[in-house]
Formats: C-alpha cells, sequence, structure tokens
C-alpha cells in the first residue's frame, strides 16, 4: 500500500448522505469526504477509517446509535453516546408522547436519559408544562428546569464527560441553547457549509461539538415524529421501565398490558402506582409505533 494509500481514523462531526466533515485523530483541520460506495452510511459520531485522505473506506462497529423507524424506513440520527438530553419548553406546548418515543430509544441505546424543561421563565405557562411532565417525573424520569437564554449552567454541568444527543421538536429553544453551550455554533456550522460547499444541509443533519476534552453534544434537527416500527410491544414496554415491578404479576406471561385479563399493570395504573398517562402513551405508541 503507498503512502497515500494509507489509513487514518477520525470523527464524523456531520454526515450528509454519502459525504461527511470528518474530525482526524490527533488534531488538524477537519476533512470533507465520500463514503466509497453507497452501502457505506455515516452518521454524527461515527469511528470511521479515512483512506487517501478524502475517501470513507468503512465506519467501526457502533457502540450504539439513535434510529428513528417508520415503514421499511430507518433514518439514523447519531451514534457512539451516552445520553440523549430531551428538550421540552413552557412554550409553545411540546408533544409528551414524542418524548416517551426517545426515550424508548434510549434505553434501548443503552443510554441515559435526561428530560430538559426550558424557558421556564415564561410563569404563565410554567405550571401547565409542569403538569404535562408530572407523569414523567412519577415514573422515575429526571427533570431538569432551565432558562436557556439566561442561563445554561445548569445543563452544562449535567454534559460533563457525556457525549450528549439533544433531541427536541421546533420551537423548544433548541438554537438559543446550543448557542449559549457552543458560543462559536455559528462559526462552527459555516464552516460545516464552507467544507461542503453548500448551505441547505446545515439544518438538516445531526452536529457535533466539542465542548471541552471530556464532553460532546449532537445537535439534531428539530423533530416533529419519532418512529419506531419493528418494535415488539414488550420491547417497547422495557422503555417504561415503572411497568417492570408490576408486569411479573400479570395472569399471562407475555401480557402487553393491552386489554388482557388481569394485567397487574392496568391494576396498578387504576391505583396510581403507575402513572395513567404514562401507560396511555405505552398504548398510543404500541398500536402506531
Amino acid at each position: 500500500m503507498s503512502s497515500s494509500e494509507r489509513s487514518a481514523w477520525g470523527t464524523v462531526v456531520a454526515g450528509f448522505g454519502r459525504t461527511a466533515l470528518v474530525r482526524p485523530d490527533g488534531g488538524g483541520a477537519p476533512v470533507a469526504a465520500r463514503t466509497a460506495n453507497r452501502r457505506i452510511q455515516v452518521v454524527a459520531g461515527d469511528r470511521v477509517e479515512l483512506r487517501a485522505p478524502d475517501v470513507i473506506a468503512s465506519v467501526a462497529p457502533r457502540r450504539n446509535v439513535l434510529a428513528r423507524s417508520s415503514g421499511a424506513r430507518t433514518k439514523l440520527i447519531a451514534a457512539n453516546f451516552s445520553q440523549v438530553v430531551l428538550l421540552a419548553a413552557c412554550e409553545p406546548a411540546f408533544s409528551d408522547e414524542l418524548l416517551a418515543r426517545v426515550l424508548v430509544a434510549a434505553r434501548r441505546a443503552g443510554a441515559c436519559a435526561l428530560v430538559v424543561l426550558n424557558k421556564v421563565d415564561l410563569v404563565e405557562t410554567l405550571a401547565q408544562a409542569r403538569a404535562r411532565l408530572a407523569p414523567f417525573r412519577a415514573a422515575g424520569i429526571e427533570v431538569l428546569e432551565i432558562a436557556a437564554r439566561r442561563d445554561a449552567g445548569p445543563l452544562r454541568a449535567r454534559l460533563s464527560g457525556h457525549r450528549s444527543v439533544l433531541v427536541g421538536e421546533s420551537g423548544m429553544g433548541k438554537s438559543t441553547l446550543v448557542r449559549a453551550l457552543v458560543p462559536d455554533a455559528e462559526v462552527r456550522i459555516g464552516e460545516i457549509s464552507r467544507f461542503l460547499g453548500t448551505g441547505r444541509h446545515t439544518t438538516t443533519a445531526a452536529r457535533l461539538y466539542a465542548l471541552d476534552a471530556r464532553s460532546e453534544i449532537v445537535d439534531t434537527p428539530g423533530l416533529s415524529e419519532f418512529g419506531l416500527a419493528g418494535l415488539s410491544a414488550h420491547e417497547i414496554a422495557e422503555g417504561f421501565p415503572e411497568f417492570a415491578p408490576h408486569a411479573a404479576r400479570c395472569r399471562y406471561r407475555d401480557c402487553r398490558h393491552l386489554a388482557e385479563p388481569d394485567c397487574a399493570v392496568q391494576a396498578a395504573a387504576q391505583a396510581g402506582l403507575v402513572p395513567l398517562r404514562r401507560l396511555e402513551l405505552y398504548r398510543r405508541i404500541v398500536a402506531a409505533p
């Protein structure tokens, strides 16, 4: 193999189809590279092998991946992360079903999850937003409250030591939050556009930012849906861990907690031991994963 063909390794900062911006190991300027063939798919966070030096020859085995599926189509979002941060806001209203869906995906990926309620300075809508998140808190899911335009410090501390994937609907204040966490985010977005020769991709794919030597964040496009097609009811239920202590007492070992007789999860929800809204969300997802 000639010196020009020797391989090197790097991390995908942003990927768009067959093109990606790669941060080489050992430092240096990012490299705009193209996959060697159509079978190679890359996403922010991937470890990739570079040859020649702008050809992506392979992708290292992923520790995990965040992806949404609808029918036969699967959309990769990010890879090799340790935490998923789900952003909601006091205004506009957020979808608690979307949060529940992403939490299922985060648990399947083996990542910890944190729900962040943004814009808590909008006191007129704060109580309503808190009420919508109350079933998540009751299920043991941590909720952190911030006002990103004033102070993102509480969240920054929770990102330390993680590669975190930031997920949320449009309008939740994600851009404001990213600018607070990454002061030169706009400059970096411009660099991505310059490397790839276009600006149209900068809002349609995830981007990885280093916060410090130990911490990174993957900013994802605003989501309006998050499909979980292909998952069974049992696999979806794993994303509702508060069901587990009760599910063992269901009459049927393969109970799906839908309409089966003597379902202990249903009984627990009626008794207030499981948040009823969480059971409703689970059933909605099972009906249309």
